[in-house]
């Protein structure tokens, strides 16, 4: 199963081409598809015309309560001083359109003392991903090693104070979605997928979930902020909008790590450059990096490449018959890959193929996250790829470890529950509508059209390949200005992959990018 993460839900350039050919034949015959379903108003007529049949009491969740909110003070050090904060793990019910509950959503929230403090509000993505990875990956006080080359499942998480926090200069309340982390639904599966497991639900009820903890915890007058990863770059957009337009909550500022934002940038890859110049990039990046070369500079030259002469030597087809050569020649000396490898290519470099060709002679295989970071292949001679990701091979155990300690022990939240960290089962049951499949750019712009005092950040790792920073670059530069301010929607590029967080020094980076956006409202 391949994931955007930890939004974990990373759509390849064969497997977008895949599910636009079976759209089609989907529509065309009016059969059921994964990829073309009804919207949900037509499921809801139909549920109206045909009497549902009476439940099974074993199709009904049985599951203990969860407990109540519960509270911790914790201290911590950062740059010299003494940081004291307040730890809740709580639940926020959410309702379905006839007031019964539905579904609990557990939070965890960091908060100092102090007047006029900001709040920020943190989503991960998957499909199926937990806040974990945000909050001990990222931004949270508690950092925890994960994530990068050399990490074992089986070593023993540490949580340590993290530099790297935002929780001095703004509130921190990480948000897991229902069916990831300790949060659940309170009804069956088929009324679980139309509440939660599908696009617009998903972005309505989070967004309402934002609403009613800043009413619980008086702070509405609070400036808002919002982060997402990955598939959460996805909602970052869609939830600003909603909460903006339809909940009557403006965000002072995004900053959306990793973003799932377009998708449908790298359609049409047989005649369009877009797809091959959002991986190259990032394969150059990985390269560098090994070679210790890797500089802003040095990415400056391969991003003018990239849009220059590769994209238009691209274009040229055969019609100029020097151009494949020329673009062969250029990408093998970028990548250091084997020039018959690349020859064979074109110059258009397929992520699966690259990612198993990059240590080949090592017997290793790249993860679609950051190519660097590796693992025996244990299936060597098979045609394609058998075995997960090597980074998300990783990332389940020491994650889940240290936030069910933290939560029952640090904080107190005495739960009787399994804890996801990454829920296989809701991206299994995601209804990958076509919603999912616009992507947020149109909800970004409009956001930030309406709002002139709204500013975003755009964070990507430079070696990222399932959402590559390439990407971003490209929808933002075709993004009006919107006002005399070309900074208010910016990309900003770290050594890294998906999780660059991951990373001390990209880690401080982000920080000091975020303050400095925070600062100036």
């Amino acid at each position: 199963m391949q994931w955007e993460i930890p939004c974990v839900y990373r759509i390849h350039m064969h497997l977008n081409r895949l599910r636009k050919i079976l759209s089609r034949v989907a529509l065309a015959s009016a059969a059921f598809c994964m990829f073309a379903v009804p919207s949900l108003p037509i499921l809801a007529q139909a549920d109206k015309e045909k009497p549902a049949p009476a439940e099974k009491p074993s199709d009904k969740p049985s599951l203990p309560p969860l407990p109540a909110d519960a509270h911790v003070e914790q201290t911590m050090d950062l740059n010299g001083k003494t940081l004291h904060y307040t730890v809740t793990v709580g639940t926020i019910p959410v309702y379905d359109k006839d007031g019964k509950e539905a579904g609990r959503v557990v939070y965890t929230a960091y908060t100092v003392p102090g007047a006029n403090r900001p709040v920020t509000f943190a989503f991960n993505g998957g499909p199926g991903a937990s806040s974990v990875y945000l909050n001990f990956g990222a931004i949270g006080p508690k950092h925890l090693e994960f994530g990068n080359g050399g990490d074992s499942p089986s070593d023993t998480p540490t949580l340590k104070d993290n530099p790297g926090t935002w929780l001095d200069f703004t509130d921190l309340v990480f948000v897991d979605p229902i069916g990831t982390g300790f949060s659940r639904s309170l009804v069956p599966e088929a009324e679980t997928k139309k509440l939660f497991y599908s696009t617009v639900p998903d972005i309505e009820y989070l967004s309402r979930v934002v609403y009613d903890w800043l009413l619980k915890n008086g702070r509405m007058d609070s400036k808002k902020y919002l982060v997402g990863e990955s598939y959460g770059g996805f909602r970052g957009p869609r939830i600003t909008h909603y909460l903006q337009s339809q909940l009557g909550v403006a965000m002072n500022g995004v900053v959306l790590v990793s973003p799932y934002l377009n998708p449908t940038i790298d359609d049409n890859g047989d005649v369009s450059p877009l797809p091959w110049l959002m991986t190259l990039p990032s394969i150059t990046a990985a390269h560098l990096e090994r070679e210790h070369k890797l500089t802003p500079e040095a990415m400056h030259e391969v991003i003018s490449y990239t849009l220059g002469e590769y994209a238009t030597d691209i274009l040229k087809g055969r019609s100029d018959p020097d151009a494949t050569a020329r673009i062969v020649k250029k990408v093998t000396e970028m990548t250091g890959l084997d020039p018959e490898f690349v020859k064979r290519s074109g110059g258009r470099l397929e992520t699966g193929a690259y990612l198993r060709e990059v240590r080949r002679e090592e017997g290793r295989i790249g993860s679609v996250y950051d190519s660097n970071v590796t693992s025996f292949d244990p299936f060597p001679f098979s045609p394609n790829q058998r075995s997960n990701d090597p980074l998300l091979e990783t990332l389940i155990a020491p994650t889940t470890t240290a936030m069910v300690n933290f939560v029952t022990q640090t904080v107190g939240w005495k739960v009787d529950a399994r804890y996801n960290a990454l829920s296989y089962d809701v991206n299994r049951l995601w209804d990958r509508d076509e919603a999912l499949r616009h992507g947020s750019v149109d909800d970004l712009r409009q956001a930030v059209a309406a709002d002139p005092k709204m500013r975003v950040i755009i964070a990507h790792g430079w070696n990222d390949l399932s959402c590559p920073f390439m990407g971003s670059i490209l929808t933002v530069n075709e993004m009006p200005q919107m006002g005399s301010d070309p900074t208010r929607v910016q990309v900003k590029e770290y050594p890294g992959g998906h999780m660059f967080y991951t990373r001390e020094s990209s880690r401080l980076e982000l920080r000091k990018d975020v303050m400095e956006m925070v600062s100036k409202h």
